[in-house]
């Protein structure tokens, strides 16, 4: 019986180091990318996280793996903001996403050319993607976006902001957020009526193709 206690105790013990050592590979991914962008070696990850470069490849066989579960994670923290915002009152829930969503941005500058070109985050991209959509609607009813805001132009303020966000790193970390208050100022009832008609949802699709294959 002891022997049995012993082996489940050092199994636990086995679970936990491999679970902390993959966290600690995340966290020093994270960083390295934000600060040097994806070209930066998994050599100079593992030293960061302090571990071994054959923990990582147990963890993560290839960088891209790697990559790929920090995009997931982004994906997940905007999916967790936005099911927040749906209980959001008058409709105020599609600023707080979007502000939110500039944030984690921010602080995930490493992965943000692979965000929309991740193919196991698919799913999570168009969930979190339908949500803002059903936002946008919310924030009509209550008369706090003005009506002619299209589905589309909610992906035009995303993929600026995180233009806005790649550009600015190593300089400032929150000039995002006066681009994000400009365009949501754009949406706000009684502006000028807009000249251009919305990106079409056929264009807004070709688009993603697009980002999807590079």
């Amino acid at each position: 019986m002891k022997s049995d206690m012993r082996v489940r105790g050092s199994e636990r013990a086995l679970r936990r180091d491999a679970a902390e050592n993959r966290q600690r590979l995340l966290d020093a991914a994270a960083t390295v990318f934000s600060e040097r962008g994806l070209d930066v070696g998994v050599d100079e990850i593992a030293r960061v996280a302090g571990v071994g470069i054959g923990t990582l490849y147990r963890r993560f066989p290839t960088k891209d793996a790697l990559v790929s579960e920090l995009v997931r994670q982004v994906y997940d923290d905007f999916l967790a903001l936005a099911d927040e915002a749906l209980s959001a009152p008058d409709g105020e829930g599609l600023e707080q996403v979007l502000y939110g969503t500039g944030a984690i941005l921010a602080s995930n500058r490493g992965c943000l050319s692979r965000m929309w070109n991740d193919d196991e985050t698919t799913m999570l991209r168009d969930e979190y993607r339908r949500i803002l959509f059903e936002l946008l609607a919310r924030a009509k009813q209550h008369g706090r976006i003005r009506e002619d805001a299209a589905d589309a132009d909610l992906d035009l303020i995303f993929w600026s902001v995180r233009g806005v966000v790649a550009t600015t790193r190593g300089v400032t970390d929150t000039g995002w957020r006066r681009a994000m208050a400009i365009m949501i100022a754009g949406l706000r009832p009684g502006a000028d009526t807009l000249d251009e008609s919305p990106m079409s949802a056929q264009h807004v699709a070709q688009i993603i193709d697009n980002l999807s294959a590079r």
